[in-house]
């Protein structure tokens, strides 16, 4: 798979991101669905309990680690993202604790796109930030 980043400006390289990004030759594609930081709770009806309720850099760190679940369930890795979007019920919170994803994702020596979005409310209360990822190998 060849990657080629396309930014018109740079301004977005500072926070780990491409603007753009041509990928040609993967012959496998993976959409995750928004993850949030959860863990199995049978005791709750939905059968999972908020990790790090009503706290933004907790919650980015389990949603991420959630992705890392997916992507290697997949056979894939961090590597092999090539979009991500974030929701988030705090902008200013999730950029504060930014830093936990830019170290996440530089690992991985890419910068998928990206888009942040503020929304009111995530399906759980304590929910603050959720998480899709698209990946091709």
């Amino acid at each position: 798979m060849k990657r080629t980043s396309i930014n018109p400006t740079e301004w977005g390289l500072q926070f780990s991101f491409d603007q753009g990004e041509i990928v040609e030759g993967a012959s496998r594609y993976l959409r995750c669905s928004g993850q949030i930081s959860v863990t199995p709770d049978s005791s709750n009806e939905l059968g999972v309990a908020v990790v790090s309720p009503n706290e933004m850099r907790g919650q980015i760190e389990c949603a991420l680690a959630n992705i890392d679940s997916i992507l290697e369930a997949a056979t894939m890795s961090r590597a092999n993202i090539v979009a991500l979007r974030f929701f988030t019920t705090d902008i200013d919170s999730f950029l504060e604790n930014y830093d936990v994803y830019a170290t996440w994702i530089a690992e991985a020596g890419v910068r998928p796109p990206q888009s942040l979005l503020g929304i009111q409310r995530l399906v759980l209360p304590e929910a603050m930030v959720e998480i899709e990822a698209d990946a091709a190998a």
